[in-house]
């Protein structure tokens, strides 16, 4: 299989899709790896080390898409590469559908095999491809919490650990899934005061017993989550419900009430956002203030800490890169019951139900295709 590599082109992407190690790996089961020249650079995976590695080095993207079997990313494609993408293709990368109706248009346009890290499951019922990036984006959120509390930033002047006679930071973590234990873990490292809540109460009861009186666990509910809000200096949102659009937890009416220069920093922002106030925003332009809250929603935490962020993201992608260049798309779909959950679009169809649903697509069932 011939599998291809573009360069990111999102704001501030330095992530690549596979690293010069993998690509040895793929030569040595005798795929062809093609490569967009200068794709890892910004992160020191030079041209050089792909060629060694045995990779055709490629100068532009039309052309790794027009001679590439399979298409290995990171971030959505962009609605003119989706126009490169070519019926029979594969395409392996983050999608986050449901709150984008134009690339989704455009995916079912393309008539390629879309697969979206973001709904790749594992036989412990985690998500896989997801998780290491929510690792990173949950303890990221914390650091750029801290930063933005400064008054310099239209913060509310607090260190998030403060000092001896000075109280700390009230941190509110809403979601105890990956973004938000990972959250907390760098809250708690500071010494910020932590509040978490969640609806599952093995996972606060999990936390309880690891932290003791270091954090409180709330459950959540409307009532729960506004009387924390209100008290919160800092409140970070990691909600997720795979492949569907994150539910909006935190209403404009309660970001009117909350503490002037408070910060909310949206790690569910691809997936639209858990606050009614979050837009998406970029790292040239991280933050914008609603109500004299600060909203901090860049859309690709990750991509600050690309090197870091790749090689975590492509150690968990690239035995299902091999796995699919070895069998070919419809046996690896047929085969891995994972893999398949994985498949947000089909030759023209929605086959994750939680795109369809929150679009109001038709769906297309995927055991119904590859059983």
């Amino acid at each position: 299989m011939i599998i291809g590599v573009p360069k990111e082109i999102k704001n501030h992407e330095y992530r690549v899709g596979l690293t010069p190690d993998q690509v040895k790996d793929l030569r040595t089961y005798g795929h062809q790896v093609l490569i967009q020249r200068k794709a890892g650079e910004a992160i020191g995976f030079l041209d050089d080390h792909y060629a060694m590695a045995g990779a055709r080095l490629i100068d532009d993207a039309k052309e790794v898409f027009s001679e590439s079997d399979m298409i290995v990313k990171v971030k959505e494609p962009q609605i003119h590469e989706c126009q490169m993408l070519k019926k029979d293709q594969i395409l392996f990368t983050y999608l986050h559908l449901a709150p984008d109706v134009p690339q989704t248009d455009a995916l079912i346009a393309s008539g390629a095999t879309c697969i979206a890290y973001e709904t790749v499951t594992s036989v412990a019922g985690g998500l896989p491809l997801l998780a290491p990036m929510s690792e990173v984006a949950g303890r990221m959120s914390i650091q750029a919490a801290a930063h933005y509390l400064e008054k310099s930033h239209g913060g509310r002047a607090i260190l998030m650990a403060g000092v001896p006679g000075v109280p700390a930071a009230n941190v509110v973590i809403l979601g105890a899934g990956v973004v938000g234990k990972s959250a907390l873990k760098m809250a708690v490292g500071m010494g910020a005061h932590v509040t978490i809540l969640d609806k599952n109460l093995e996972r606060l009861r999990e936390i309880d017993e690891l932290y003791g009186n270091r954090v409180h666990t709330i459950y959540s509910n409307s009532a729960n989550i506004e009387r924390s809000v209100l008290a919160a200096d800092v409140v970070i949102g990691g909600v997720l419900i795979p492949g569907a659009s994150a539910p909006k937890l935190v209403t404009q009416l309660l970001v009117s009430q909350m503490k002037p220069g408070a910060v909310l920093v949206d790690v569910a922002i691809d997936q639209g956002g858990c606050f009614e106030t979050s837009l998406s925003t970029t790292h040239d332009n991280p933050i914008y203030l609603v109500d004299d809250v600060v909203h901090y929603c860049v859309a690709n935490m990750p991509g600050a800490v690309a090197r870091t962020s790749t090689i975590a993201l492509t150690n968990a992608t690239s035995p299902f890169v091999l796995e699919i260049a070895n069998k070919g798309i419809a046996k690896s779909l047929k085969d891995n019951q994972h893999l398949l959950n994985g498949l947000n679009v089909y030759q023209g169809h929605i086959t994750c139900e939680a795109v369809a649903r929150a679009q109001g697509l038709d769906f297309v069932d995927p055991k119904n295709i590859f059983h």
